[in-house]
């Protein structure tokens, strides 16, 4: 039986990226469907006293978020999809600045109105991110960011990996975490991060 995925991202993260990329080559091995949910570091951290150098940041991606929240809201899951891999691939492996010039190529490349950016920056999509964010907190915490993943009604923040797996290497983590994900007193395994993202 196929199992349900839902996979929670925000646009601007590194890491909730190489994740998405993985999870999309696990439903090449292994029997899942996944549908992604745009959320917001934005949204997550408002109201919170956070460095300044990383609030300027945060300030900078609510652009994308809102942006990736409109689409999820006007289009279906297979334009969310699409959307998230064309504005992804500009911000990561490409390294383009996360702006409304970057954000208008993806919305292009998805045959989408470059008028969506000026829709979301009204605030008009905002319900939703805090509709989503209320859901993610719901499920995990408050205290962990993006991406999150529930499987079979569970979730649980990452896995976060700085490169994403191929082929049955993909299926093998999926296996592991779904184990641990079914298991309700299940919270926490972390080491230092000492490897920057792998974007090949």
């Amino acid at each position: 039986m196929t199992k349900q995925v839902d996979f929670w991202f925000d646009p601007t993260c590194p890491y909730a990226w190489l994740t998405s990329r993985w999870i999309l080559e696990v439903e090449q091995v292994r029997d899942i469907a996944v549908t992604f949910h745009p959320m917001s570091l934005y949204v997550l951290n408002e109201g919170r006293e956070l460095n300044p150098g990383y609030r300027a940041h945060i300030d900078q991606t609510r652009i994308a978020s809102r942006t990736a929240a409109a689409v999820a809201q006007l289009t279906d899951q297979a334009t969310v999809r699409k959307f998230y891999t064309a504005l992804g691939t500009r911000l990561h492996p490409q390294a383009q600045p996360i702006s409304p010039e970057t954000i208008g190529e993806a919305l292009e490349e998805c045959a989408l109105e470059a008028s969506i950016i000026a829709q979301a920056e009204t605030g008009a999509f905002d319900e939703l991110l805090r509709e989503t964010q209320r859901e993610v907190s719901g499920l995990v915490g408050s205290d962990v960011g993006t991406p999150v993943i529930r499987i079979n009604g569970t979730a649980l923040f990452g896995p976060v990996i700085t490169q994403a797996p191929k082929g049955e290497a993909a299926g093998e983590l999926f296996d592991g975490f779904e184990k641990v994900t079914a298991f309700p007193q299940f919270f926490e395994l972390k080491r230092t991060r000492n490897v920057e993202p792998n974007f090949n």
